[in-house]
Order: structure tokens, then sequence, then C-alpha cells
């Protein structure tokens, strides 16, 4: 069963085949669930012109926004960009192009694109500026804009365990975006904090099956706070 072992041991091996103008699925949301280490070693190889799909853009500093520093990104799809002053400037000065999505429509976006189903009808964003550009229908007296799947050539994802054939579990809210990326992409990479051997999960809670991952890395992570709110003495 050698041949079923997706378990790489470096950084290098676990980004093989990600190059400049590519679409990576980037899971998260805020700094809860990133692959922050991943999100660093895509800065540290310089890979440039990506279009990102992830709920958000990180912060200054850290997660996706180490990305901005170098100008990586050329364009954002995201559904809130509201915490990171670099994502500001650079869409302002128009050196970033960003398609904002509502969070629903995104989410749904990227489970058609796993599942093969190429676009779907949505009420949400109908008669806004969402809806510009977009083929719409009336149903049940009710208008419709049609959305687009999403797929990728690299998903990014952060997991709790593993095992050595790819099953994934993620750990309460950190799942968030992470099971629907991981099954919308040609190359899914999954790091997360503990490699078990087959078996050892159990199949009742794994979230994203073997079969949609191609390779798995175990790190350490920061797991940084994005908003830290205490109460006064």
């Amino acid at each position: 069963m050698a041949g079923f072992n997706k378990v790489v041991n470096s950084y290098s091996e676990a980004l093989s085949g990600l190059t400049d103008g590519m679409t990576l699925l980037a899971g998260g949301f805020g700094l809860c669930g990133i692959p922050e280490n991943l999100i660093a070693e895509i800065k540290n190889r310089n890979t440039r012109d990506l279009t990102l799909v992830s709920n958000n853009c990180g912060v200054d500093g850290f997660g996706l926004g180490l990305l901005l520093e170098d100008k990586q990104i050329r364009k954002m799809i995201s559904s809130y960009v509201g915490e990171n002053a670099l994502f500001e400037q650079q869409l302002l000065s128009g050196e970033l192009e960003v398609e904002l999505t509502p969070q629903g429509s995104l989410a749904e976006r990227l489970r058609a694109g796993g599942a093969g189903i190429p676009a779907f009808y949505t009420a949400v964003g109908a008669g806004t500026l969402v809806a510009e550009g977009k083929e719409s229908r009336i149903f049940g007296q009710r208008e419709y804009i049609l959305e687009q799947a999403i797929t990728g050539d690299f998903a990014i994802i952060k997991g709790w365990k593993a095992d050595r054939y790819g099953n994934v579990i993620y750990r309460h809210t950190a799942q968030n975006f992470n099971p629907l990326m991981a099954a919308a992409a040609k190359i899914t990479v999954v790091e997360v904090e503990e490699i078990v051997e087959p078996g050892e999960l159990d199949p009742a809670h794994i979230h994203t099956p073997g079969i949609y991952v191609s390779r798995v890395i175990q790190r350490r992570f920061e797991k940084r706070i994005e908003k830290r709110t205490v109460k006064q003495e």
C-alpha cells in the first residue's frame, strides 16, 4: 500500500508544480484555520501573478497578507477584505484586481466546483452591483443571478489530523472553507498538526476523504489571534 502514502517531508515537495499565473485556493477564515506555513513558503518561492481565492486576505504581515508585500497576488476573489491596510492601498491604486463575492455565494461556488457543477442560480446579489454582467432569470416571480463555479490549480489547506492516505479531520471552526477548497483543486496540499496511521481516524469523523488530497505535511503552527478583546479590570 506504499503507493497510497501522501506524506511529504519538505515544503519544496509539498508545493512542487506551483508556478506563476496559477489560481490558488487558500482555506481559512480570518486567521482561523489558515495554512500559515504553506503561505510562508509561497512567499519564499516568490511565486507571482497569482489569482487567490480565499474568504479574506489575512492581515498586514501575516497569513495571505505576506503575499501582498511583494505584490505576488494579481487578483483576489474574496468576500471580506477589511483587516488589511496594504490590501486597501493596492486596491485603490489599481495594482490589485478584486472580485468581491457574498460569503455564502463564495462557499457555494467552491462547493459547485468540487462537485463538477459549472454554475448555479442564486437570489443573493440580484439587483445589486454583484449582479452586474451576470445572466439573470425569474423563477417563481423572483430574480436570480447565475454564479459560476470556482476551481483552482492548487488548494492549500490547514487540517488538524490526517493519516498517510490523506484523510483529513479539521478541528472546530477551523473547518470553515477548508473542506470546500480541498475538493475544488487539481492539486490539494494539506498541512496538519498530526499524522497518524491508516485506521486510527474514525471514518465517521473524516471531513475530507483522501481521494481529494494530493500531499500531506506535518508542521507546528503559530495560530495567531486576529482580534483579542478582553474585559477591563
